[in-house]
């Protein structure tokens, strides 16, 4: 019973030893535990319209894959809060594999064309939170992704700023890891410049995102960084005051991809502002961005099942598409960025922009920092301009307390620190000196 108890005590230091420290989000970069910055080699993984995540065996099968890739972080842009994802994190976590996942469900998407943020999305947003914040190995969370994409879809940035001052606020009131709140959007360049300053803009960082994130298809094989326009994301991410980076990227035309785009995000000059980029995607199915397939398609098309959905196989023995998998391994293999130690780096080096302003008949038609929503509130048509905070975090002392469907448009459209969990570090001390007297009583 001693010796049985003995290896079980070891065997579970052994597991929390392998676990991934959290990463955290400082000024503009992401770091890990030991300083070293963190970017972001990820691939989006929406295996299951419902939640990707709760098939450990499946899990444990992509995950050993896209170790193989090089892979480090997924995307998931739905999950099921009610589930156990216990299985899946821990087999992302030993294959060194960080989450990015979407709070918003298929019925609390915020929709421009119906502005509300209410206590019913309020509450579901939560409930994710609370089902992943205990993971370590969860990177991010996104309060939307591509809400705005539209000429007259802009008015609904107070709300994506509402809802991420709202579950920030809820993050903290509940003693979470300050797990990063981010948006992911849409790379449209009448709206991108203004949207990226707006949700960062008016000095309270309670009411800003955590990092933002840019879906962009506008590198296509063979290219470079003009006729791309990646000169010019680059220009707008220039010291961008919160981590920035490819939140979907990988253009298929014409094809097969070559993934030359990542040696330009992971060089300079993008490697001094961007944080990486996440590919689309994982699966091949019908819009054929995917890099594995579980089998050929199916010709029924109707079957909807545990296995199969939209007539593409969606569980088993991952199998690389070539050559865009083998393309993808080399060049990650190949790209080591090392960016600089948090020691060496200074946050006040970043520049917060001014809340931009809207023009008679421009794409973007909200007016400066604005009064953002409160739970609660449905859109009235107009919002009242209020003067920017102090952009002194120190002087920060304002919070908010409260009680989509999935998908992205493909192609070239134009464009703290996590602290350790103090009765965690208090218990693994206990069960080491627990394990260090049993061994010496054997």
């Amino acid at each position: 019973m001693l010796r049985t108890a003995l290896y079980a005590a070891i065997s579970g230091l052994a597991a929390s030893a392998a676990a991934l420290n959290a990463v955290e989000a400082y000024g503009n970069k992401f770091f890990n535990k030991d300083g070293s910055q963190f970017f972001v080699k990820g691939v989006a993984y929406q295996l299951r319209p419902e939640d990707p995540l709760v098939d450990t065996t499946q899990c444990t099968l992509d995950a050993n894959l896209m170790k193989e890739l090089g892979a480090n972080t997924i995307r998931v842009y739905h999950v099921d809060a009610a589930s156990n994802h216990d299985g899946c994190m821990k087999a992302l976590a030993d294959a060194g594999i960080y989450l990015l996942v979407d709070l918003d469900t298929f019925g609390t998407y915020i929709d421009p064309g119906n502005l509300y943020w209410n206590s019913t999305q309020y509450d579901k947003y939560a409930k994710v939170m609370d089902a992943f914040h205990k993971y370590d190995n969860v990177l991010g969370f996104f309060i939307g992704n591509e809400n705005i994409a539209k000429k007259d879809s802009s008015p609904a940035a107070p709300f994506l700023k509402a809802a991420a001052r709202d579950m920030k606020a809820y993050r903290d009131n509940k003693g979470y890891r300050k797990i990063p709140v981010g948006y992911s959007a849409a790379d449209i360049k009448e709206l991108r410049p203004m949207l990226q300053d707006y949700l960062t803009c008016g000095g309270n960082s309670s009411d800003n995102i955590d990092f933002f994130g840019l879906n962009s298809y506008s590198w296509c094989d063979p290219s470079t960084l003009t006729e791309s326009t990646y000169d010019q994301l680059q220009l707008y991410a220039k010291n961008f005051p919160v981590p920035i980076f490819f939140t979907e990227t990988g253009c298929i035309v014409p094809g097969p991809r070559k993934w030359d785009d990542q040696d330009a995000i992971f060089s300079k000059p993008m490697v001094d502002d961007w944080s990486g980029a996440v590919v689309y995607e994982w699966i091949q199915e019908g819009n054929s961005y995917g890099i594995i397939t579980y089998g050929p398609p199916v010709k029924d098309v109707s079957q909807n099942d545990v296995n199969v959905v939209d007539g593409f196989v969606r569980k088993g023995t991952p199998t690389p598409k070539i050559p865009d998998f083998d393309n993808l391994k080399t060049k990650w293999a190949s790209i080591h960025p090392t960016g600089v130690k948090k020691a060496d780096y200074d946050p006040k080096g970043v520049s917060t922009r001014a809340c931009p302003v809207s023009t008679a008949g421009g794409w973007w038609q909200v007016n400066g920092n604005v009064k953002l929503p409160a739970l609660g509130e449905t859109h009235s048509g107009t919002y009242t301009t209020v003067p920017s905070a102090t952009a002194d975090p120190s002087a920060d002392t304002s919070s908010s307390k409260g009680p989509k469907a999935t998908g992205s448009s493909k192609g070239g459209d134009g464009d703290s620190a996590a602290a350790s969990d103090r009765q965690l570090t208090i218990f693994g001390a206990s069960l080491a000196t627990i394990v260090l007297s049993l061994a010496i009583l054997l």
